[in-house]
């Protein structure tokens, strides 16, 4: 592969990184596939470097989803709050670019707290857990894909 499009694949993967962080663009799935298009050019070991770097973003997204849902349980909190305070947040994202998604997360799983509990204080309590689960998942989304960026960069140095 000549080097710019090293250089494209490398954006597209930056980007993907930047995704997981700011929930713009899906990130895990764009590194993916950009290392997919990359295996497709390069062929050969670059289809090894592909495999790794799947399962490598297989595992983190498994173990993201086992780790939430223990910080959830922990606290006693339902899915629901969650999945309210993300809904919510995307609304909030599309109102107010960024900022809204985090404020509108945090309204939406202080309301559902809220209806759940009936009281400020366990609400609020319930809100900060399910920010902090939602920010662990966020942390190891990322890791596990940093881990399948740098093992494709690796490869790209080899191949």
């Amino acid at each position: 592969m000549p080097l710019y499009g090293e250089i494209i694949v490398g954006v597209c993967i930056a980007l993907g990184l930047l995704g997981i962080v700011v929930p713009v663009l899906p990130g895990a799935l764009l590194v993916v596939v950009s290392i997919l298009v990359w295996a497709i050019i390069v062929g050969g070991w670059a289809w090894a470097v592909f495999a790794l770097a799947v399962a490598l973003i297989g595992v983190g997204e498994i173990v993201k989803y086992v780790v939430a849902g223990r910080v959830l349980r922990r606290h006693e909190i339902p899915n629901r709050t969650i999945v309210v305070g993300g809904v919510v947040g995307i609304v909030g994202f599309f109102m107010v670019p960024v900022v809204g998604l985090f404020f509108g997360f945090l309204a939406g799983a202080l309301v559902s707290e809220l209806v759940r509990t009936r009281t400020v204080g366990a609400a609020w309590r319930g809100t900060v857990a399910a920010t902090k689960a939602a920010a662990v998942t966020i942390g190891i989304e990322l890791f596990g894909a940093s881990l399948a960026s740098g093992t494709w960069l690796a490869g790209a140095i080899a191949l």
